[in-house]
């Protein structure tokens, strides 16, 4: 697995950290640009990776606070990523509620130091059997306030 670098080590960027993500020939569209819907792609695997590196979900991502649905996707474009192979996704914890959870991201260069894209993601935790919002585990409070949840939150 690759290694989740923090992100304090990068100016401007004391929260969070850095998730290594690939970037292959069919995520661009015609022009050779990532395509706009390869970010989202990006962020989700990069939480993924995140989550389940740390122990939530289980073996395949999907059991107890794993078990989550996007609410909101908000991306603004910053600069068009046009380059193939290693890159990253910048990840902080915004906001924690009892059962969602807003996190802010940044798509941007394997270092940090370019930005393509940023914004904010929402996830509601799900009961599996009922479908109904499900109270966040203490584990994922403490996973939280590790990515910048501010503590009167976490």
């Amino acid at each position: 697995m690759t290694p989740i670098t923090p992100t304090s080590d990068l100016p401007g960027t004391d929260i969070g950290v850095l998730i290594p993500v690939s970037v292959y020939f069919d995520d661009l569209d015609p022009m050779r640009m990532l395509h706009n819907s390869r970010y989202a792609v990006l962020v989700d695997r990069a939480w993924n990776t995140l989550w389940m590196g740390r122990g939530v979900g289980g073996d395949q991502g999907l059991q107890g606070d794993g078990f989550q649905v996007i609410k909101s996707f908000d991306i603004v474009f910053d600069f068009p990523l046009t380059e193939l192979g290693e890159h990253a996704v910048h990840l902080w914890m915004e906001r924690l509620g009892r059962t969602s959870a807003t996190a802010g991201y940044r798509v941007c260069s394997a270092d940090g130091k370019t930005t393509y894209a940023h914004g904010t993601r929402t996830v509601v935790r799900l009961d599996p059997a009922t479908l109904a919002p499900a109270k966040w585990s203490e584990r994922v409070h403490e996973i939280a306030r590790t990515l910048g949840l501010p503590q009167d939150q976490g």
